[in-house]
């Protein structure tokens, strides 16, 4: 870690003595001073003799996971080289995919004009400040790694065990009788007998039992 401290602090101020001798810095207000070759060469002089702290820590996927957080930015930003198949005199010739057919059919050749080309590539780079989002939402790279295994848990359908099925299955095999409740009680009624509408019910219910009455007068 000293070693890096002191190769950083070595080049970045070896990079503003530069900057300062191309004339490429600016200095308002209480800095304008700064402007003299003596006096910003005096301004460094005890920045190379502190100490600088440089933070760095190993990657936690390794030298791989940080190429491929790089090659986002550095590549593939309108088409691959593997595309390209020949650059000569009567333009640049490169693959491109039909989507509107299906099948090996729908790779097909093209060959554009070298300026032509140019224009229709440089249409896919960004201006000056704007930066390519490739992922966001659910796949965001905060939380990508966590949505996509809740996506994942949610979709699984649960696992029944094999009792439980055979329950089921043996359940759904067994006649269902419906269940009347008593508007009254809220018990559960009897279905004693079925007719239809007109129709005489065949079923007597049992007379009440008559209320038995002691007078003591």
């Amino acid at each position: 870690m000293r070693v890096l401290s002191r190769l950083f602090r070595r080049l970045l101020l070896d990079k503003l003595a530069a900057a300062h001798a191309a004339g490429e810095l600016q200095f308002f207000g209480n800095h304008v001073q700064l402007a003299d070759a003596k006096a910003f060469a005096a301004y460094l002089a005890p920045l190379r003799q502190s100490d600088w702290v440089v933070y760095s820590k190993r990657p936690f996927g390794g030298p791989q996971e940080v190429l491929r957080y790089l090659a986002r930015y550095t590549h593939r930003v309108a088409i691959s080289n593997r595309r390209l198949i020949a650059c000569n005199d009567k333009g640049v010739t490169f693959k491109w995919k039909d989507y509107r057919v299906e099948g090996p059919e729908r790779y097909k050749l093209m060959t554009l004009a070298t300026d032509e080309f140019i224009r229709r590539f440089l249409m896919h780079v960004l201006p000056a400040g704007f930066h390519r989002i490739r992922y966001y939402g659910l796949l965001a790279s905060g939380r990508r790694a966590h949505n996509i295994a809740r996506a994942r848990n949610l979709l699984t359908p649960p696992i029944i065990p094999v009792d439980a099925i055979k329950a089921m299955a043996a359940n759904a095999a067994e006649p269902q009788t419906t269940k009347h409740s008593c508007p009254c009680c809220g018990g559960r009624m009897i279905i004693i007998e079925r007719f239809k509408r007109g129709a005489t019910p065949r079923y007597r219910p049992s007379p009440p039992t008559p209320a038995i009455r002691i007078d003591t007068s």
